[in-house]
């Protein structure tokens, strides 16, 4: 019998930042901030907006620990999360044409 996932219980996470790049070293600081992002699963959502899909608070946590030890010296991050009920009424547009609902993956990875 297959275990029925709760749209209220699986989440999304965004990070969203914005971080100085006056200098080269602030320069390589936000991109290694974004390349760990990308490694952690997220995905590009728009300039300084990353998100990812997560199946609980427990994750969830986990992804905040991981993102901490992880933040850059300078800069603002700010992480809202959620419910995947939540988040399938954003309505999204593109180039003035509005666009279809984000699919979920198909397949939820638990590590």
């Amino acid at each position: 019998m297959a275990t029925q996932l709760s749209g209220y219980r699986l989440m999304w996470i965004f990070v969203m930042f914005d971080l100085p790049v006056m200098t080269k070293d602030q320069m390589r600081a936000a991109t290694k901030f974004r390349e760990f992002l990308l490694d952690e699963g997220f995905e590009k959502s728009q300039f300084s907006v990353y998100a990812r899909f997560c199946n609980g608070k427990e994750q969830f946590e986990g992804y905040m620990r991981r993102i901490e030890a992880h933040l850059p010296e300078k800069g603002d991050i700010h992480i809202l999360t959620f419910t995947d009920r939540q988040y399938e009424n954003v309505v999204r547009f593109s180039g003035q044409r509005r666009r279809r609902q984000r699919k979920n993956p198909d397949q939820l990875a638990l590590f």
